[in-house]
């Protein structure tokens, strides 16, 4: 990094900083004082009456806000500078407030601030900002959480084709700003998250896993952005961001669009089986995505289960770069262990038949 750069770095307390300030909090740990505290000035709530514990530490650090003792809330802290501070957050919420309108489907509600307001700026002891969102709290069980989700996965995949239709034809507000997840950003030199490259695998699994890259790339890259085949996505709805409410009946909550971006529609096939591609299981949950999406949006043709697949081993690939420097309690209990050899037997399937995890 050129002087220059560095000083403008350090000169700038917005500049990104990661998440240092929560490596010592545990789960159900109290929130630091400063970000207590401006979260109650923002949203105008009572400090005595108020909580407010560590959820998970990933790309943010989320909290559940307790009012008088009950989940009323979760705050949602963005690491100052990530993907584009305020006004891409703020584009965000834009995003999710527009896909309220598509009937039939449940979405996470986000809440204002007491000036109106969905996004705001928190300063730490640092004086650093940290850009800060609440939404209402959702009760119920997390999908990730079930012994069994196969059952949900034709509405996750149904919703999807609804949010691509929707974002077909959506306008997006001035100054709306979103990034791309396009193969740079997933697995290039300098992605978004880490290099898979630096995770725990010896020179033949790197070998393998490259030659499987490489042929997903071969598949994605002669395939055109255009209307049809490329838009905004939530680009993240696998079960860790899907709540189903308690009892037989209950419905399905999307939430967190944090990821939010553009990149291939189908792309959202790939991440809705984020970290669990290589259990026996995967290939069940894959074929109800695709019921689901076909139910809305009509048959697949053979090059969207091309392109399906292909996406499906980049994002394993860019996954497995993400835990090199996530923490592996964002996972639940010995999942991140199973990554490395996980995405190895995943290349090696792809390599060998790469619609293995449609059949």
């Amino acid at each position: 990094m050129a002087n220059g750069q560095m000083a403008s770095l350090v000169d700038d307390p917005d500049a990104l900083t990661g998440l240092d300030a929560f490596d010592s909090l545990h789960k159900g740990d109290p929130a630091p004082f400063w970000l207590f505290q401006g979260v109650c000035g923002a949203w105008g709530i009572d400090h005595g009456r108020a909580e407010l514990n560590l959820i998970t530490v990933s790309e943010n650090a989320t909290f559940v806000l307790l009012l008088d003792g009950e989940p009323a809330g979760v705050i949602r802290v963005s690491q100052p500078g990530y993907v584009g501070g305020p006004r891409a957050v703020a584009s965000e919420i834009s995003w999710l407030n527009g896909l309220h309108d598509i009937e039939g489907i449940h979405l996470i509600n986000p809440v204002p601030t007491v000036r109106g307001t969905f996004v705001t700026t928190i300063r730490d002891a640092n004086d650093a900002g940290w850009t800060v969102i609440s939404t209402k709290f959702v009760d119920g069980i997390v999908l990730e959480d079930m012994d069994n989700p196969a059952p949900y996965y034709e509405t996750i995949g149904g919703w999807a084709a609804l949010f691509h239709e929707y974002a077909r034809r959506w306008q997006p507000p001035y100054g709306f700003m979103r990034f791309n997840w396009d193969i740079s950003n997933m697995v290039g030199p300098s992605p978004r998250w880490g290099r898979w490259e630096t995770a725990d695998l010896n020179e033949a699994e790197v070998e393998l896993c490259e030659r499987a890259l490489w042929k997903a790339m071969d598949v994605v890259m002669k395939v055109p952005r255009n209307r049809t085949t490329w838009g905004l996505i939530h680009a993240d709805l696998r079960p860790s961001n899907v709540i189903k409410a308690r009892g037989d009946e209950g419905g399905l909550t999307v939430i967190d669009f944090d990821d939010c971006g553009y990149s291939w529609y189908l792309y959202d096939f790939a991440s809705s089986l984020s970290f669990i591609e290589h259990e026996s299981y995967a290939p069940e949950l894959a074929r109800a995505w695709v019921r689901g999406y076909e139910h809305v949006a009509g048959p697949f043709d053979d090059h969207d289960f091309d392109l399906m697949a292909a996406l499906s081993m980049i994002r394993r690939l860019q996954m497995l770069g993400w835990t090199t420097n996530h923490r592996e309690d964002a996972l639940p209990e010995g999942l991140a262990g199973q990554q490395a050899p996980g995405t190895v037997a995943c290349a090696q399937r792809y390599l060998d038949d790469s619609l293995w995890l449609l059949r």
